[in-house]
């Protein structure tokens, strides 16, 4: 048996013709265009935010602690209490939103600083906060949805908030409205 031929002598002067003049490879090492006294680019350095500057110094001791059925509402002065039915409603829509379930305080109080910080910085409106009922706290008093419901008190940028729909998650969860970023050029949301 003969073996046969994988190409005819047309098919390889065909394929020399199309290569062209080639020549062997004596180094395999490809040396990239070296760049003498060319500093190196700049780069930002990290901004280091206190999150915990948002706060403002309120007292917030003669506020009533809330059980786990307790709705929470908040109205910061100068607004009218038709933003707040509004809040309620989901007239705002929701622009981005937390879940601070199964977190210890410190946790909880760092994320949602953050959260809300990362949200005004972003131009968000209206945030959906989701801090648990607490069924498993004890004598039923939720360590999570009190402290939230502090720290939303303190926070500059929240001009109020408010307990949602069953649906949204009921007395778990809060539709918070925050304070449009400076950058964006808005004045406070007062004429609702």
């Amino acid at each position: 048996m003969t073996r046969k031929q994988s190409g005819s002598f047309d098919d390889e002067n065909l394929f020399r013709q199309t290569v062209g003049k080639v020549q062997a490879v004596k180094q395999d090492k490809v040396a990239l265009h070296e760049q003498k006294n060319v500093k190196p680019k700049p780069y930002p350095k990290p901004l280091i935010v206190n999150f915990d500057a948002h706060l403002s110094s309120r007292n917030t001791e003669d506020i009533a602690t809330v059980g786990i059925y307790d709705s929470l509402n908040f109205l910061s002065a100068g607004l009218q209490n038709n933003v707040l039915k509004k809040l309620r409603r989901g007239f705002f829509g929701i622009d981005a939103e937390i879940d601070l379930h199964g977190l210890n305080t410190n946790d909880a109080k760092r994320q949602l600083l953050h959260f809300l910080h990362n949200s005004v910085e972003e131009g968000c409106r209206c945030v959906h906060i989701v801090h648990g009922k607490g069924y498993r706290s004890l004598d039923n008093l939720p360590i999570i949805k009190n402290e939230v419901n502090r720290w939303l008190r303190q926070h500059k940028d929240v001009q109020a908030f408010c307990s949602v729909s069953p649906k949204d998650g009921g007395t778990g969860a809060l539709f918070v409205l925050l304070r449009l970023s400076d950058k964006y050029g808005f004045e406070d949301y007062n004429s609702m």
